[in-house]
């Protein structure tokens, strides 16, 4: 009788933890910009790399693994430490102190015909599509704000080149009205938490700006049939589940990760 009542328990105790297993769901996003192995990188959605790791068979690899597989650009900034960084040196208006990039200048032909030849580089290698940074740099409060009209006839321009591609707006929701035809999807970064880089720590955003927000994602994706990705950063596995219960309701595919974006997260 004592095995039949100790099996009665544990059953039960399987059951639930299963139970619990599932109603966790697994991010469906990898934002990885440090070099990884491409055989570590399995069964994700989106998996958004810096191309300059990764060789023609990575890619092949990569994609094989995943269902899109997308490059890194920047169309707003170029990092001091990118091997690009000599071309547009005398074509940029400013520093990004925080991340030691320069906000390049869209008026330059020559920028242009840079960041041109950038994209034809990625896509040589096989990539389903691209990642565009920055984009809020070009809205009413960024530091490119009169270069609006650039970067979107700059992603059109990309659009009509690559039309078969996939593309990623991060953040600009106040471009979306004219980038929509152009993109496939958005993403938007800290919505349920917030970064804060005297500290060098994450934190849960207040929900008084979390809720407001999350409702202006849900109205803007439902307006133009646009899909979200939702970008947060956490450091520790208490934040990361804090999160979790915040965003899953919405349904959005996210990520969920350190502010360097170098490494696979352990906690997701």
């Amino acid at each position: 009788m004592q095995r039949i009542k100790v099996l009665i328990i544990i059953i039960p105790l399987i059951l639930v933890f299963n139970s619990f297993q599932d109603d966790m769901k697994k991010s469906t996003v990898l934002f990885c910009y440090g070099k990884t192995k491409p055989e570590a990188v399995k069964d994700y959605k989106y998996v958004i790399l810096e191309s300059k790791h990764y060789t023609v068979k990575d890619v092949r690899k990569l994609k094989l693994q995943n269902e899109k597989v997308f490059a890194y650009i920047s169309l707003g900034e170029i990092n001091e430490n990118s091997i690009h960084f000599k071309d547009f040196k005398k074509n940029t208006i400013g520093k990004n102190e925080i991340w030691s990039s320069h906000y390049i200048d869209l008026t330059s032909k020559k920028a242009k015909e840079t960041l041109m030849d950038m994209v034809d580089d990625i896509f040589a290698f096989g990539y389903d599509g691209l990642f565009l940074d920055n984009i809020d740099n070009f809205t009413i409060h960024g530091p490119q704000k009169d270069q609006k009209e650039e970067v979107i006839k700059l992603i059109k321009l990309i659009k009509e080149k690559y039309p078969k591609k996939v593309y990623i707006q991060n953040a600009g929701l106040d471009l979306v009205e004219e980038t929509s035809r152009y993109i496939d999807i958005i993403a938007i970064e800290s919505i349920a938490t917030d970064y804060d880089f005297k500290a060098k720590k994450c934190n849960l955003r207040e929900k008084s700006i979390f809720e407001p927000h999350l409702e202006r994602i849900k109205t803007i994706s439902a307006t133009y049939s646009i899909p979200f990705i939702l970008i947060e950063y956490a450091d520790s596995p208490a934040l990361v589940e804090q999160v979790k219960k915040r965003i899953d309701p919405a349904g959005f595919d996210y990520f969920i990760g350190t502010i360097d974006l170098q490494t696979i997260p352990k906690f997701n």
